[in-house]
């Protein structure tokens, strides 16, 4: 008796479809948490706060952190004067 029950290759149909479903989310986890992936993401997203998309570059961000950093830079050298 060579039957085979219709129900059970719906049922073995199902499991193969649902190991591909999760071998595929599987290999998604792994590239996004890929270190070199995350570091491709936040070198794009810092790029992105300091260059339009378009190429030209986005002067208001860029003289905020400038102005931050020289901010610190004088700090310090006020601290080390008070200090020394």
């Amino acid at each position: 008796m060579a039957t085979t029950d219709p129900g059970r290759e719906s049922i073995e149909r199902e499991m193969e479809q649902t190991r591909q479903r999760l071998a595929q989310n599987i290999d998604q986890l792994l590239y996004r948490a890929s270190p070199k992936t995350i570091a491709r993401r936040q070198a794009a997203a810092v790029k992105a706060y300091f260059v339009f998309p378009s190429g030209s570059p986005r002067t208001e961000n860029i003289a905020k952190v400038a102005g931050g950093v020289a901010g610190v830079a004088v700090l310090f050298v006020v601290i080390r004067k008070i200090v020394a």
